[in-house]
């Protein structure tokens, strides 16, 4: 028996999903959430098989929680559900781990299949969307190799003041998360903008996400 658990914000889509599965005889419907924060908890409390992933959700995209569950200990498969085909998203999802993706509006049998073949370890892809996607992720690879590169000219405590920036904090909430003064947050922004070579905040926060910083 395959066990899974549905993710989506719109409760009205997530019946129709489990009305599509439910009369299989090999999948059962454990649970569901609304959102990527609940999805992280869903899976780690429940321990599916396959979770299908929508990646556009409040608190947490279903990219990142994509990436939670497949860090949990022997994390489900995820298959991503969206409305478009290879989105950014998607693409996103796919390169954090996700074995593929199928559109909202397949027909029940695609879906059951495609649920079936990720249970199975194979990956769910459209055959014409194959060759673009290798591109993208591929691209999106060497994007985040580069950022990484031009992270590594920066001491620790700029790591993490820009780890506070590129979570939208302002200098006031970095100060007082690393116990330091305002204008000492200041002149680190300073320091990291010139050793990045960018202009503004925004643009260092983009290249912090590009490279994966995560503030811990």
């Amino acid at each position: 028996m395959t066990t899974v658990v549905i993710v989506d914000d719109d409760a009205l889509a997530r019946r129709g999903i489990r009305a599509a599965l439910e009369p299989e005889d090999d999948l059962t419907v454990v649970g569901e959430a609304a959102d990527g924060v609940e999805a992280v908890t869903v899976a780690r409390e429940l321990d599916p098989d396959v979770v299908l992933m929508d990646v556009q959700m409040p608190r947490l995209d279903g990219v990142g929680a994509t990436r939670a569950i497949l860090r949990l200990d022997d994390p489900p498969k995820v298959l991503v559900l969206t409305a478009f085909n290879l989105t950014e998203n998607v693409v996103a999802a796919i390169d954090a781990g996700a074995s593929g993706f199928v559109l909202k509006d397949a027909t029940r049998t695609q879906l059951v299949s495609a649920v079936r073949a990720v249970a199975a370890g194979d990956p769910v892809l459209d055959p014409r969307s194959i060759k673009t996607l290798l591109e993208r992720v591929d691209a999106a690879r060497r994007d985040e190799e580069q950022a990484k590169e031009r992270l590594t000219g920066l001491t620790a405590r700029e790591r993490d003041v820009l780890a506070l920036l590129a979570d939208g904090q302002t200098n006031a909430k970095i100060a007082e998360a690393l116990f330091v003064s305002q204008p000492t947050v200041k002149t680190i922004v300073s320091h990291i903008l010139d050793e990045l070579g960018v202009e503004n905040r925004t643009q260092a926060a983009i290249l912090a996400h590009r490279a994966g910083l995560d503030h811990a």
